[in-house]
């Protein structure tokens, strides 16, 4: 099978046939992870206004308004944090599909950045997340201490 993709820069790259299939299942399982991701963050957005709204029907007891408005601020943050890595994702998906159908070095270069994006993105949020967390566990720790030095 003669369809290969040719990248030239100095170096020569072939994507043969099998590689290109493998790169059409990739942008389709994507395409999925990336709706589902718009789902999860229409979910949240729904959720958020439905607390903010819900302010009628619940009584305080339940939950009070001030930790109401936590919880909706938080999810909206939420949202918009994981807007961008499912947009990316989205892009990859679509870019990767319309590179393969027409043999567009172009555009298979910019599914790729999407991809690096999303990847690179990923990577800071889960730096920041695990940096988040030790500064928990510290805190907890020097809560324990001093709770014991206290007995």
């Amino acid at each position: 099978m003669e369809d290969n993709l040719h990248v030239e820069n100095g170096e020569n790259l072939v994507i043969d046939w099998r590689s290109k299939e493998f790169l059409k299942e990739t942008a389709k399982w994507t395409k999925f992870l990336a709706i589902l991701g718009f789902v999860g963050i229409g979910l949240m957005v729904l959720i958020s206004l439905f607390l903010v709204f819900a302010n009628s029907m619940l009584p305080e007891n339940v939950m009070p308004f001030g930790s109401r408005m936590m919880i909706v601020f938080f999810y909206m943050i939420f949202a918009i944090i994981y807007c961008f890595p499912v947009y990316y994702l989205y892009k990859f998906s679509t870019n990767m599909k319309v590179a393969l159908m027409n043999n567009d070095s172009k555009t298979i270069q910019d599914a790729f950045e999407f991809l690096k994006s999303h990847y690179k993105f990923m990577g800071i949020l889960t730096i920041i997340l695990l940096a988040f967390y030790a500064i928990i566990i510290f805190i907890g720790l020097i809560g324990a201490g001093a709770a014991a030095m206290m007995n």
